[in-house]
């Protein structure tokens, strides 16, 4: 337990989620939320503006993901504790938020107390992760995809064709390809759509 009170940012685009967090957390005599944000670009700013300690972050956000503010948040503001929270219970989602700097990932269902502590906890030098996620992360094992094959799949998720992404991500049609086929092949399936699925339902995406 800290004799000091903890600064909490958090950063969820649903209001209500949101709201309600911030009024559990208020609850606790050692935790003031003391910024709120529903866009993930807009998490670095206020954690500067803010001076926090922790801050707690939804996966899925506009303007970038949770996980991808955790990566920013700890390379620019490496003294702030990273929770991520979330309602998909990925494997590969834990693995890239623990890649990123992440000191705590939860499931948004987990009981008010345990988020509580679990940020007395991360602002003690203690890393939380959720043991379900935990033993199902070790099960999946690795992300197959390198970084490249994951951005040309991201890309193709909305049906563009190969000569629109080969545009979009400044690539010949012929790399696309063979960046597409090669994913396809390591996730084994038939086609890019099932990639697609299959990848974010592990939260390799």
């Amino acid at each position: 337990m800290t004799s000091r009170t903890i600064k909490v940012l958090l950063a969820e685009d649903q209001s209500m989620v949101r709201e309600a967090l911030a009024a559990l957390l208020g609850l606790e005599d050692d935790i003031e939320v003391v910024a709120q944000v529903a866009r993930g670009d807009e998490v670095l700013a206020a954690a500067r503006a803010h001076d926090i300690d922790v801050a707690l972050m939804d996966i899925e956000m506009p303007g970038a993901t949770g996980i991808e503010a955790a990566a920013q948040l700890h390379k620019e503001l490496p003294s702030v504790k990273l929770v991520i929270l979330t309602t998909f219970g990925r494997p590969g989602y834990l693995r890239s938020a623990m890649e990123s700097g992440a000191d705590a990932f939860l499931v948004k269902d987990a009981p008010a107390s345990q988020l509580a502590q679990a940020v007395r906890k991360v602002l003690a030098g203690e890393r939380v992760i959720d043991p379900t996620l935990a033993a199902a992360a070790l099960a999946e094992g690795a992300n197959p995809l390198t970084d490249r094959e994951r951005e040309v799949l991201r890309a193709a998720a909305d049906g563009s064709t190969n000569a629109e992404l080969a545009q979009t991500l400044h690539l010949s049609q012929g790399t696309v390809r063979n960046y597409l086929s090669t994913a396809i092949q390591k996730l084994a399936v038939r086609n890019r759509a099932e990639a697609v699925r299959i990848a974010r339902e592990k939260g390799w995406l």
